[in-house]
């Protein structure tokens, strides 16, 4: 399409929101938008509707169809809850819970949310404040709710806002709900499909007795009571980076039995502007340093983070020397299946029924600790949906022990279907009990599950394009994968080949093909090489990027060997990277 014709249907949209059904500071804000003579930002703005997709909204916060706004969100609740009427008809009184992170706006959404909800004649159960998304999923649980919502973007950058939409079981939506709330979303094509005059009657504000219960629910996780007493005094510090973990992440900790929880103030002060840091993301170093600077400072054992909405968990540990190192996700992943695993047999509450889950990105490493356990192991797409679909599944008929994901996600618990950093730091801080009850960091510890199990080192690359033509540029990327594939991986012949998203494999020594047994489509590419590595690729659906995931695989004898190994895998990462053009 040319710039000219592009330009003059977005002026012609964005005229549609200088009307008197919009409040005034948002006609303000677009008619400068419309005044300006760079029209870049007019047009992101503009150019398209926020997509309500599988995963509900996520984008920048401003006016216009493609920002996260009030009348992109009441677009996206009014869409839902002219689904709960359709699809619960025949139920006297259908009910939500709303619950929202720390960002800016995310407290008006939230009551935006709440009020159309109330307005159409369902009963909401809203957070008075900020709690972390994993309680919300608890709470649709626990009042029996047919639905829920969080306004939240995770560990986006300050200018996101998002929309997370739950369904009864309190996992996000998958078919064939997301489909369906996309279409009643999809059919909402004027502000005046929204029903904003609130039944206040309807909105019930939620106090401390579900934080209350949902702590006590996640102290009957403990695997460890003894070793938590004997070493009550450990040093931790925690970070919740301006976010939601604050509320509830250091009462659990001391709850549990931990005395010595040591706080980083700075960031304590919750702020949607995330002042100490770049970006709020526990993945990234620089969003911990305040807190190993503070463990540093008080001797800590351990540093741990949740991100603004408590979802996730980072770590950081001392070495053999003593300095903190970061843990990966695939890392945390390992340590605490392998700890869950271990203590259930020390237990003897195995029954030979019992699984854990990861996702198809995340280390193949699970999977030999699982397998030389007995232990069944499922893998699933990226998303915590897909962990919550395995629980769906097996519910009543296996025993879930746990699963999580290479970005930072885990969840111990069945009574949550979401990934949880409350009952991740609860467990974290449990495991260096465990391990010093054994004279062993958590690192050690590590170190010897390397030497059980086999050494594996997973570093996801993302390549940032923004906007209409980075979208493009993703797209077109994906497609020189797909019809120029790999042939090789750093000199280890690719003999087989994964495509998610037409579900087939081949298999590139017998030029074979097979059906991946997937529950749907998935824009995800995989090459595993001879050697062991594996290369997982896909476009991020939450962010303008495109991941690369690569994993090296190779054997250590003891702790001694684990330094040449590692070393290793960097150069043979590097060389990956190389022949994939990253």
């Amino acid at each position: 399409m040319e710039d000219s014709v592009l330009l003059a249907q977005v002026r012609t949209k964005a005229q549609t929101w200088l009307g008197n059904e919009y409040d005034l500071e948002t006609r303000q804000k677009v008619q400068a938008l419309l005044d300006k003579e760079d029209t870049t930002d007019l047009i992101e703005s503009f150019y398209k509707d926020l997509e309500f997709g599988t995963g509900g909204l996520r984008g920048i916060m401003g006016v216009g169809s493609n920002r996260m706004n009030i009348y992109t969100v009441g677009a996206a609740t009014q869409g839902l809850a002219n689904y709960l009427k359709k699809e619960f008809a025949g139920k006297k009184q259908i009910s939500v819970v709303i619950g929202h992170d720390c960002r800016n706006n995310s407290r008006l959404f939230a009551e935006k949310s709440a009020d159309i909800f109330s307005a159409n004649g369902i009963r909401v159960y809203l957070f008075p404040a900020l709690r972390p998304t994993p309680e919300i999923s608890y709470a649709i649980r626990k009042l029996g709710c047919q639905s829920g919502i969080c306004i939240t973007a995770s560990h986006n950058p300050k200018e996101y806002n998002g929309y997370k939409a739950y369904w009864s079981d309190g996992a996000q939506v998958i078919a064939p709900h997301d489909k369906n709330i996309i279409a009643e979303v999809n059919q909402i094509s004027s502000v005046k499909d929204i029903n904003f005059k609130a039944q206040k009657q309807l909105i019930e504000l939620l106090d401390e007795r579900i934080d209350e219960a949902y702590i006590k629910d996640l102290l009957s996780l403990s695997l460890s009571g003894d070793a938590i007493k004997r070493h009550r005094d450990i040093k931790i510090v925690y970070t919740p980076i301006h976010g939601t973990g604050i509320t509830l992440i250091p009462k659990a900790l001391k709850t549990l039995g931990f005395e010595n929880i040591i706080g980083v103030p700075e960031q304590e002060v919750i702020s949607g502007d995330f002042p100490t840091v770049v970006s709020p993301n526990p993945e990234e170093a620089a969003a911990l340093k305040m807190a190993v600077e503070k463990a540093i400072a008080t001797g800590a054992d351990l540093v741990m983070a949740s991100d603004p909405d408590a979802d996730r968990i980072g770590a950081a540990v001392r070495n053999e020397n003593g300095e903190f190192i970061l843990l990966n996700g695939n890392q945390t992943l390992l340590i605490f299946l392998y700890y869950l695993i271990t203590r259930w047999k020390e237990l003897d509450r195995l029954t030979g029924k019992e699984y854990v889950v990861k996702t198809i990105v995340s280390s193949e490493l699970i999977k030999t600790v699982a397998q030389r356990n007995n232990i069944r192991l499922f893998d699933c797409y990226t998303g915590f949906k897909w962990i919550a679909d395995v629980m769906r599944q097996n519910e009543n008929k296996l025993t879930y022990i746990g699963g999580g994901e290479e970005s930072y996600g885990f969840l111990a618990e069945d009574f949550v279907r979401d990934k949880d950093s409350v009952s991740a730091c609860m467990l974290l801080a449990e495991i260096a009990a465990w391990a010093k009850d054994k004279d062993k960091t958590v690192y050690e510890l590590l170190q010897d599950i390397y030497v059980e199990y086999g050494y594996s080192k997973e570093i996801g690359i993302s390549v940032v394009r923004p906007g209409k033509t980075g979208a493009e540029e993703i797209e077109t990327m994906m497609k020189n994968f797909r019809e120029h594939p790999q042939t090789e991986l750093a000199g280890s012949n690719v003999i087989f080949i994964k495509d998610y998203a037409n579900l087939k494999g081949t298999d590139t020594i017998e030029n074979e093909q097979v059906t991946l047994n997937m529950p749907t489509t998935s824009n995800v590419l995989q090459y595993l090489a001879a050697d062991g590595t594996k290369v997982s690729i896909r476009p991020s659906g939450t962010e303008p990027k495109i991941k690369f995931y690569i994993e090296i695989h190779s054997k250590v004898a003891s702790r001694a060997e684990i330094a040449a190994a590692d070393a290793a895998a960097d150069i043979k990462i590097q060389e990956v990277r190389k022949s994939l053009g990253i």
